[in-house]
């Protein structure tokens, strides 16, 4: 019984690591480490000669009524925390932007999807939509946003619309190609062992076009922000954008400064969650640099 219990433990927990394992696992956690010392020391000295720079007021190499200073960004962020911005408490102006750019990636992920697919799927359907999509993604898609409000109103919607039509191009095209270029030879397997066309679309072209689409949403939340923030700016009753816009009104660029830090924070945050989510999905992607190394 011992020796069963201990052959699953061995089995569960796997060999001992060996020593070129244990010198390879040493040197990545020592370049991590190297990577993040120097991204802090990145920080600290643009941050520092930026301080350093306006230090002097108007009669400094850089004058702070024009790019505002770090200190000063640092003093608006608390006191927005504290007494909050003149919309309103700043986690509402935070939770505004974020629902408008998290509905507008939602639907417009859903939308770049399904037509992505169909149309990769369907040659007819790409031919007849191929110039009404080209034409309107050649369409500066901003300036929709006025479009937008002057439609659906000040509400979130109208910020959800114009995400919506900065998302749907990004995820629209890494679909159709990510369909397109599935294994022709691998399809033709899946047909001689008869696949219906239904299991061809979920078990052999939806996962491979998967990477492309996974892909594709690391810079579509980016652009989901991009459009509640600008149509927040167009028009809004909170909003991000609304504060970086009365900022701008009133001069006060430490205001459109610690504006953006938010919304950096907000988007290194969504792609962490990206990162950590196209990892799960997609385990069954050969790792190229593992694959070049174990050669």
């Amino acid at each position: 019984m011992s020796a069963l219990s201990a052959s699953s433990r061995s089995g569960v927990v796997g060999p001992e690591p060996t020593s070129g394992d244990r010198a390879r696992a040493r040197a990545r956690t020592n370049r991590r480490v190297l990577v993040n010392a120097l991204r802090i020391a990145v920080a600290v000295l643009v941050l520092g000669l930026w301080e350093l720079g306006t230090s002097q007021g108007e009669a400094g190499l850089i004058d702070p009524f024009f790019y505002g200073r770090p200190s000063g960004i640092a003093s608006q962020l608390w006191s927005w925390i504290q007494n909050g911005t003149a919309q309103g408490p700043l986690w509402l102006q935070v939770a505004t932007t974020l629902e408008e750019a998290a509905l507008g990636f939602l639907v417009g992920v859903g939308l770049g999807i399904v037509f992505g697919v169909a149309l990769g799927r369907i040659r007819l359907l790409a031919d007849v939509f191929a110039p009404y999509i080209k034409a309107l993604n050649a369409m500066p898609r901003v300036v929709l946003g006025s479009i937008f409000i002057i439609t659906i109103g000040y509400g979130i919607w109208s910020k959800v619309a114009l995400a919506v039509v900065l998302v749907f191009f990004v995820v629209f095209f890494n679909a159709f190609q990510g369909v397109r270029e599935v294994d022709r030879v691998l399809l033709a397997n899946a047909r001689i062992l008869g696949a219906s066309e239904r299991q061809l679309s979920t078990h052999v072209i939806f996962p491979s076009a998967l990477s492309w689409i996974l892909a594709s949403l690391h810079t579509s939340f980016g652009f989901a922000l991009v459009g509640a923030v600008v149509g927040e700016y167009l028009g809004a009753i909170h909003g991000i954008g609304l504060v970086i816009a009365t900022a701008q009104a009133t001069f006060n660029p430490n205001g459109v400064f610690a504006a953006m830090f938010i919304l950096a924070i907000v988007a290194l945050t969504a792609e962490f969650a990206m990162t950590w989510l196209e990892n799960r999905l997609i385990k069954w992607r050969p790792n190229t640099m593992t694959d070049m190394q174990h050669i």
